[in-house]
């Protein structure tokens, strides 16, 4: 069950959800728009390899903008904070920067209960994109989980910041690919 943007807003103010800050004209139908924080960080390890962890570069937004570029993994964080331990998240991008060629998570669309804090966005684009610090780039819908709750307890539930592949994941999914290896 997806919540509604009236339904959002209320459960904001129950303290059922957080969105901070929170920003009542940023409501839709059934979502949230969210913003783009500050910062940047340009994945610049060559070859990327997920074993390993990646190398970035920080881009700290200019308010005339950032241009990004094709061929190249942008890591952005939301503005506000968002989650909470009722509701999974969903955070998508919006359709009218996906008509300009902005992709956004991908691969990673799906939050998890337990976790508030700013998400970190995974971001390409198809043709050069101009973005601002605090432009609307995606939308996030609440989901109401159905069965047994399990709070995330991962490490990148409490990261308020863009964030790359960690040491940490990248040692163990560098344990499953030796595992594999030494089974075949």
């Amino acid at each position: 069950m997806i919540l509604t943007g009236p339904e959002i807003h209320a459960q904001v103010e129950a303290g059922q959800i957080t969105i901070d800050p929170f920003d009542s004209n940023l409501l839709n139908p059934n979502s949230y728009n969210y913003r783009l924080g500050r910062t940047l960080k340009q994945v610049i390890s060559s070859p990327a390899d997920p074993t390993r962890p990646a190398e970035t570069a920080v881009i700290d937004l200019p308010k005339e903008g950032y241009l990004l570029r094709p061929g190249v993994v942008y890591l952005g964080a939301t503005m506000e904070t968002i989650g909470g331990d009722q509701y999974v998240t969903r955070l998508i991008g919006r359709s009218s920067l996906g008509r300009l060629g902005m992709f956004l998570q991908i691969s990673a669309d799906l939050g998890n209960l337990g976790s508030a804090h700013q998400w970190t966005l995974e971001i390409t684009v198809v043709q050069r994109l101009r973005v601002y610090p605090q432009m609307r780039v995606g939308q996030v819908s609440f989901w109401k989980p159905v069965g047994a709750r399990k709070p995330y307890g991962g490490l990148y539930g409490g990261i308020s910041e863009p964030t790359a592949c960690s040491p940490r994941a990248a040692a163990g999914l560098g344990a499953a690919l030796i595992r594999q290896e030494a089974a075949a």
